[in-house]
């Protein structure tokens, strides 16, 4: 297995890691980032495979369990309760409760919301240039997921910023500045979820907060901290790969001047499975090892730890034909973007209804739509999104 290096701050790295991906994808299935001092891949099978294995999960073997300094206490005791750190059989739990609030039905019913949403923004974007991301991406999914807990959106602004300085937590070149910042959102956000359960507690509404509350399995409940890490999870999770992928995507519909028949209703669905696949929000996700496993040729051991990086499985030749080519046109298949097997994101099916309604809507109003200065992406990493999408009205 061959070592590499790169850092994921490089300015280069950050504006195009794909390169990186393909020289170590070229490597074999798996490959050790030196940077990271881990095992990772960007093999499409091997990825998928990882995914699938009870072997491999989010939750550090208790041998391996980090020790959490005292100033980072509060974001863990949050990150303790969240199903997508914890296996079997709290996650199995978790997820279930969840899921019995979170239905299909409910995310469905949200579709006119997102619409009348979408034209209202577009209706306040300002004359003349403007960047998209500000007044369209970071809004419509943080007042729609604020729509569907139950919170006022007017709280949408805090709910964003606390948002955004939570995730800086993942982020490579992690500062004590963004731990600090990190730390003060944590402890707002949940003083302000705690507030809203206690409220639904003692007046049930319709909205997901109660949904959760009166959530039940074989006898259980969601506890108070479930709840709230839940609510912030959902937000967290939900609306900063949104974000990042409405500007992704319309990037890359802009760049290939694809036609807007791509987002016409019989086509829409495989071009936002396209956005999705050919430049996701997510670009590595890892997995802790709980028992010797042997994945293409590679032996992993009790309490290793492997990358899976979506992005490059992601454009993997041996799953798609011609990979790096952004095709609208191309046939739906399976992506790494949401993960799989039993940590699939419980978000997916709300982030494809978002996109698919969101961006017909944007070109048809906006069918004129332009670059207007040179697409830069954010040194986020192992997150994938644009700083700012400057765009111009040209019809």
């Amino acid at each position: 297995m061959i070592t590499l290096s790169q850092s994921p701050t490089e300015p280069g790295f950050v504006q195009n890691p794909y390169p990186f991906y393909e020289k170590a994808r070229a490597t074999g299935p798996f490959f050790r980032w030196s940077d990271y001092d881990m095992v990772c891949t960007g093999n499409w099978a091997a990825t998928s495979a990882i995914f699938r294995d009870r072997r491999f999960g989010r939750e550090a073997p208790p041998e391996r369990a980090p020790v959490i300094p005292d100033h980072l206490r509060p974001f863990y005791a949050v990150e303790s309760h969240s199903m997508l750190e914890l296996e079997p059989p709290r996650h199995t739990r978790l997820r279930g409760l969840v899921l019995r609030a979170f239905t299909s039905r409910r995310i469905a019913a949200l579709g006119p919301e997102i619409a009348a949403l979408s034209h209202q923004l577009i209706d306040a974007f300002p004359p003349g240039d403007f960047d998209l991301l500000q007044h369209f991406g970071q809004k419509l999914p943080v007042i729609i997921i604020a729509r569907l807990l139950g919170v006022p959106e007017q709280m949408s602004e805090d709910l964003l910023r606390w948002s955004n300085a939570m995730v800086g937590m993942y982020m490579a070149g992690r500062t004590r500045a963004r731990e600090d910042a990190a730390i003060a959102a944590t402890t707002a956000f949940v003083d302000f979820m705690r507030q809203y359960v206690d409220q639904r507690r003692a007046k049930p509404a319709d909205d997901l907060i109660t949904s959760l509350i009166e959530a039940e399995e074989a006898g259980e409940r969601l506890t108070t901290d479930e709840l709230i890490t839940t609510c912030i999870l959902l937000l967290n999770a939900g609306h900063e790969a949104t974000v990042h992928t409405i500007g992704n995507g319309v990037k890359s519909l802009l760049e290939t001047a694809t036609p807007a028949a791509a987002l016409a209703p019989g086509a829409v669905e495989a071009s936002v499975e396209e956005i999705l696949r050919f430049d996701p929000a997510l670009h590595m996700f890892t997995r802790w090892v709980y028992e010797p496993a042997e994945v293409m040729g590679h032996t992993f051991q009790r309490g290793d730890q492997v990358a899976l990086l979506l992005a490059a499985a992601n454009r993997d030749p041996a799953q798609w034909e011609d990979p790096g080519r952004f095709d609208p046109a191309r046939p739906i298949r399976p992506h790494a973007s949401f993960g799989a097997g039993q940590h699939f994101c419980v978000g997916a099916p709300l982030a494809r209804l978002e996109l698919q309604i969101a961006l017909p809507i944007l070109f048809q109003r906006l069918p004129g739509l332009a670059l207007a200065a040179p697409p830069q992406y954010k040194d986020v990493y192992h997150f994938h999104g644009l700083d700012r999408l400057v765009l111009r009205r040209t019809a």
